[in-house]
C-alpha cells in the first residue's frame, strides 16, 4: 500500500510531458522527403568515380567491362637485390600496388630473437654432442639473427610487417590469366612466391585502392634493408665516366652522360613537334662532341645550323643551283686500305645510282631498269673504270656521260630525255659538274634550304652518297647529322638508301642521327621503323595527339610515358639508349645557349648586340 501511494505521489509530482503538435510533425516529414529529393539530383564526387557494375567472383572481379584479381606476396628468399620489384614496374601491364607497413616493437622483437638464438645454438651444441654433421642451413639462419640483432640495438635496422599486394587488370579472362601468369613468373624468377586472394577478391580490390585500407591484413615480418629495396620508384641511371652531358635526368636529377659509341651501334633518332627543341638538343650534343675531337657532318635543310658553323669556324656549303659548290654523283670511293675491291666499288656505286635516276626521272620498267644498268657500266667504262682500275687515280664520268650513253642504245633514248633536264634544262649544272669541294673540317654543314622541293630529297641523296664514300674512304670517328629525314622516307630509293647507311656504318666508326618532325611519314615508312630499330639512341620530345599512339606503339611506352610527352615543355621528353631510357631535360649553358638558339627573336638580338660590338670597334680605331 505504502509502495503505490509512493508512486502516485511521484507521478503527480512529475512535469506532464508536451503534446507533439501534428502539424510540426508533418511539417518536418516535409521537409526530410523534400531534403531526400534534392539529394539525390545532386551528382557527388563519388557518382562519378563509382563503377556502373561491380560482381564479385571467388577468385576474380568484374569491374564494369574489365576483369582483374588481387595477389599477395606470402614469402621471401633470405636475400633480394636492390630493385627487386622494377620489372613488376616495368612489365607492360595495367597493376594496382599497395604496401602496407606495420611498425614492431623493437624491445619485443630482439627478446623473440633472443628466444631464437638460444634455442638454435642449443641444437647446434646438441647435434655436435651427437657426432652429427653439420647443418649449413641452421647456421646461416643463426649468423642471420645474430646481424639483425645487431642492426635492431644499434639502431640502424628497424623491424616491420610488410604486406604487399597487386591488382592485375585485364580485359577478359584470358588477358587476365596471361598477365596473372606474367606477374607471378616474374616473382617466382627471384624466389618470391604469390597466391591468389581466392573469396577474398573484394577485399583485395579494396586493399589496393587509394584509401590506405588493408582488408586482407596478410604481412611478413621484415627488417628496413629489404623493405627499402622494394621501393617501386626506381629510375634508370644514365651516368657513365665518358661521353657527353646530354642533359638533366628528371626523375633524380642526376646527369645524363652518355657515350654513343659505347652502345652496339651510334645511331640516334629524334621525334618531336615543331618547336620542342629537337634541332636545339642536337646541336648541344654536335658543339660537345667536336670539343672531344669527333667529325661532325650535317645535312641541314632550313640554315639553322649556319650560326652553329660560324661560331666553331666550320665550312658551310650552300648545294643550290646558283651555287658554285658542285657534288658529282658518279664519284667513287677511294677503298680502306685494300679493305674493299674495285669490283665490289664499281657494283656499289651503279645500285647507288640507278636509285638516284630513279629519283631523277621516275620509276623505270623493268627493261628499262635492265638497260640503264648496262649504261651505266659503259659510262664509268668510257673513263677507263672498270673492276680492274686503280681507284685512287681516276676520272669520274658526268651525269652528261650518261646520257650521250643512253643516245646511243636501242631503248635509252626515252630515258635520255628525261635526263636531259638536269644535264641542259632547268635543272642543269647542280650534278652535272666535278666535285669541287672537301671535307678538310671537323664540323661541315650542307645547306639545301635554297633548293626547290622537288630537288631536295635528290640533293640529300647524292650529298649523303658523297659524305659516305668518304667516310670510306678515311676512318675517322664521325657523326652524320640527317635533319628532316622524313624527306627521305618519302620515296622509296632514298628510304632504302638511308637504311642501307644506318644499317652498314658501324663497320665505319660512323653514327647517324636522323631527326624528323613529320612522325607519321616516317614510322609507316617500313624504312623508317627498321631505322628506329637499328638506332640504339632515341630522344623523344613533345608530341602531337595525331601521332601519339603510333609513337608508343613503336617505342612501347606506358600511359604515364605517353602523357609524359603530350605534355612536355621545350627540350623536355624521354631519352633512350640501348635497354635503358629516363625523362629528360636538355639544358645548355649561356654561352651554348648564344651558339645554338633557333630562337628568331632571339637571333635578332645577337645579330644586334653583334652590329653594335662592329660599330664601337670602328669607332675605336678612328
Amino acid at each position: 500500500m505504502f509502495e503505490t501511494n509512493k508512486i502516485k505521489q511521484n507521478s503527480q509530482t512529475q512535469p506532464k510531458k508536451k503534446e507533439i503538435d501534428p502539424k510540426i510533425v508533418a511539417q518536418d516529414k516535409s521537409l526530410l522527403e523534400a531534403e531526400k529529393v534534392f539529394r539525390e539530383g545532386v551528382v557527388s564526387v563519388r557518382d562519378i568515380i563509382a563503377p556502373a557494375a561491380l560482381e564479385i567472383d571467388s577468385n576474380l572481379l568484374r569491374l564494369n567491362n574489365l576483369y582483374l584479381r588481387t595477389l599477395f606476396v606470402m614469402t621471401y628468399p633470405r636475400y633480394v637485390s636492390v630493385g627487386w620489384f622494377a620489372p613488376i614496374i616495368n612489365e607492360s601491364l595495367v597493376l594496382d600496388i599497395s604496401m602496407f607497413f606495420y611498425p614492431m616493437d623493437i624491445p619485443m622483437v630482439l627478446k623473440q630473437l633472443r628466444n631464437k638464438v638460444g634455442t638454435m645454438e642449443a641444437q647446434i651444441v646438441a647435434d655436435h654432442e651427437k657426432g652429427a654433421p653439420r647443418d649449413p642451413i641452421v647456421e646461416t639462419a643463426l649468423q642471420d639473427i645474430e646481424a639483425l640483432r645487431d642492426g635492431l640495438s644499434q639502431g640502424t635496422e628497424k623491424f616491420f610487417q610488410f604486406g604487399l599486394y597487386i591488382t592485375i587488370y585485364g580485359k577478359d579472362k584470358d588477358e587476365l590469366e596471361l598477365a596473372t601468369d606474367r606477374v607471378e613468373n616474374l616473382l617466382g624468377t627471384q624466389l618470391i612466391y604469390s597466391r591468389k586472394a581466392f573469396f577474398q577478391t573484394e577485399q583485395g580490390f579494396n586493399s589496393t585502392l587509394p584509401l590506405g585500407n588493408d582488408e586482407l591484413m596478410i604481412a611478413t615480418n621484415m627488417n628496413s634493408s629489404p623493405i627499402a629495396s622494394s621501393f617501386p620508384f626506381v629510375s634508370s641511371e644514365l651516368t657513365s665516366d665518358q661521353g657527353i652531358l646530354f642533359g638533366i635526368n628528371r626523375h633524380n636529377n642526376s646527369l645524363i652522360l652518355f657515350d654513343r659509341f659505347s652502345l652496339q651501334n651510334a645511331n640516334a633518332v629524334v621525334f618531336a613537334t615543331s618547336g620542342a627543341g629537337k634541332s636545339y638538343a642536337i646541336k648541344l650534343e654536335v658543339l660537345r662532341s667536336l670539343m672531344l675531337g669527333t667529325d661532325v657532318i650535317i645535312i641541314d635543310p632550313e640554315n639553322e645550323y649556319e650560326h652553329l658553323a660560324e661560331a666553331v669556324g666550320g665550312t658551310y656549303i650552300n648545294v643550290s643551283l646558283n651555287s658554285e659548290s658542285k657534288l658529282n654523283p658518279f664519284d667513287l670511293p677511294r677503298g680502306i686500305s685494300g679493305d674493299s675491291k674495285a669490283e665490289d666499288i664499281l657494283r656499289s656505286a651503279v645500285i647507288t645510282l640507278k636509285g638516284l635516276v630513279r629519283l631523277m626521272i621516275g620509276e623505270l620498267t623493268h627493261a628499262e631498269d635492265s638497260l640503264l644498268d648496262r649504261a651505266l657500266l659503259e659510262t664509268y667504262a668510257k673513263k677507263d673504270i672498270t673492276s680492274s682500275s686503280d681507284l685512287s687515280t681516276i676520272e669520274p664520268p658526268l651525269m652528261s656521260d650518261l646520257e650521250e650513253i643512253l643516245l646511243g642504245m636501242e631503248g635509252g633514248e626515252d630515258m635520255a630525255l628525261r635526263i636531259k633536264k638536269y644535264t641542259e634544262g632547268t635543272f642543269a649544272g647542280l650534278f652535272n659538274n666535278p666535285t669541287n669541294i672537301k671535307l678538310n673540317n671537323q664540323l661541315v654543314v650542307f645547306s639545301i634550304r635554297d633548293l626547290e622541293d622537288e630537288l631536295r630529297p635528290i640533293a640529300m641523296y647524292v650529298i649523303m652518297n658523297y659524305i659516305w664514300n668518304i667516310i670510306r674512304s678515311e676512318m675517322k670517328k664521325r657523326i652524320l647529322v640527317v635533319d628532316e629525314a622524313w624527306i627521305m622516307m618519302r620515296y622509296e630509293d632514298s628510304a632504302k638508301f638511308m637504311y642501307a647507311l644506318v644499317k652498314r656504318c658501324r663497320k665505319y666508326y660512323l653514327g647517324i642521327t636522323t631527326i624528323t618532325q613529320d612522325v607519321n611519314d616516317f614510322l609507316t615508312s617500313p624504312y623508317g621503323s627498321a631505322i628506329v630499330t637499328n638506332s640504339s639512341l632515341q630522344l623523344l620530345l613533345k608530341q602531337s595527339p595525331a601521332s601519339i599512339n603510333l609513337v608508343q606503339q613503336t617505342f612501347m611506352l606506358t600511359d604515364g610515358e605517353k602523357y609524359l610527352l603530350l605534355e612536355s615543355g621545350v627540350g623536355e621528353g624521354i631519352f633512350f639508349a640501348g635497354s635503358k631510357h629516363a625523362a629528360i631535360k636538355v639544358q645548355a649553358s649561356y654561352a651554348e645557349h648564344q651558339i645554338i638558339t633557333s630562337d628568331p627573336r632571339q637571333l635578332l638580338e645577337i645579330e644586334d648586340a653583334k652590329k653594335e660590338f662592329e660599330e664601337a670597334m670602328l669607332e675605336k680605331e678612328l
